[in-house]
């Protein structure tokens, strides 16, 4: 058990023991019978939000217990990429600040809160999705919420106060990781030295196949099972664009790596990058599926590179130099990868290209 709430602008869902046996139709509030308000001894809280034009402070989340309880919280986005959690009960205040450099280029961040009462110690990290670019601070002696009040931050309205900007809200009752995220369905079609394979199937020692034609090793297989909201959400790339052999379901963050000389003459670059997410407005992918939660996927190679998948190329997990920040690496996907064996991954060199370019591109491609 992990996900056990999701409010979004569709649904508000909760169950204690973990929204995955819920079945919601689309549009639709499925709440289950109160649970014991227990607190929590371990938990997240986990929220993506678009970064706010204004130049003053701005609450992207309240909540107050209306159950008798008197905690509160309160979430806010200050200029320049900061955040700033409040949380206050029986008398006692929990205050942390973090701040994001993304170089001006973050439209969506994510923000995860988690908390360990037995171990005494609380997260706040701010990342930007579909990077490695995240920054989070600890603090002592956390403030941890029971399941009755985040039963109330999902189902009553009186209870909370959510910001226009605000995507999504999800709690679980584990510590979730931060960094890096898998990206392509289990499913996803992906060429080895034995033909086209599952990637869910893959595991360290097998190899995928790169644009140079090398046959690379796969260093780690990463898996993560996250809310099916946001910059998590599905989206199916649909067949023939961009030389798809069949639709493959990957998340918004996922990068295809498109050449060829139209390419070449139109960017002046061998290969750009598309985000699977640039093409939600055409004809070249649509959002799927109303099932709570959704599992992703996504190789660890040597380099930051691509591999072949349904017969075009999409690109493998990038780490940065995330073996440089310990700290980091303990809270991520790879905790329990060993720092030394990790790679370091460069920028890459293709251009990323913007939503209009990239629909632009995909009529084009498809005429």
């Amino acid at each position: 058990m992990s996900w056990i709430a999701l409010w979004d602008e569709n649904r508000s869902l909760y169950h204690p023991n973990g929204i995955a046996l819920l079945r919601a139709p689309s549009g639709s509030d499925m709440v289950e019978a109160a649970a014991p308000a227990c607190e929590l001894s371990c938990g997240s809280m986990v929220i993506e939000t678009r970064v706010s034009p204004y130049d003053r402070p701005q609450t992207l989340l309240g909540i107050a217990s209306q159950t008798g309880s008197d905690f509160r919280l309160s979430l806010q986005a200050v200029p320049g990429g900061g955040v700033v959690l409040v949380l206050n009960r029986d008398g006692r205040t929990a205050h942390v600040a973090v701040n994001l450099d993304t170089g001006g280029r973050a439209d969506v961040l994510r923000v995860t809160y988690s908390w360990d009462l037995q171990a005494g110690v609380g997260r706040l990290a701010v990342e930007q999705p579909g990077t490695w670019r995240v920054a989070f601070r600890t603090l002592s002696r956390p403030v941890a919420l029971t399941s009755a009040e985040i039963r109330e931050a999902v189902q009553n309205d009186d209870a909370r106060v959510i910001s226009s900007d605000l995507t999504y809200i999800a709690f679980s009752n584990r510590i979730e990781p931060i960094g890096p995220m898998p990206s392509l369905a289990e499913e996803t079609p992906v060429m080895t030295a034995r033909g086209y394979r599952k990637v869910g199937e893959l595991k360290r020692g097998d190899v995928v196949q790169t644009p140079s034609g090398d046959l690379v090793p796969v260093l780690a297989n990463l898996r993560r099972t996250v809310p099916a909201a946001g910059h998590f959400a599905p989206i199916r790339l649909r067949a023939p664009f961009f030389g798809l052999s069949r639709d493959i379901v990957t998340s918004p963050t996922q990068r295809l790596l498109i050449g060829g000389s139209r390419v070449e003459y139109t960017f002046g670059s061998e290969f750009v990058l598309i985000p699977a997410g640039h093409l939600l407005h055409g004809n070249a992918a649509t959002s799927i599926g109303n099932a709570p939660l959704v599992t992703y996927s996504q190789l660890l190679l040597p380099d930051h590179e691509a591999m072949l998948a349904a017969d075009t190329y999409v690109e493998s997990i990038d780490v940065g130099r995330m073996r440089r920040r310990h700290d980091l690496l303990s809270a991520s996907l790879l905790s329990g990868y060993p720092r030394r064996l990790l790679p370091e991954h460069a920028r890459t060199a293709f251009p990323v290209l913007r939503e209009f370019d990239a629909l632009t591109l995909a009529a084009q491609r498809a005429a």
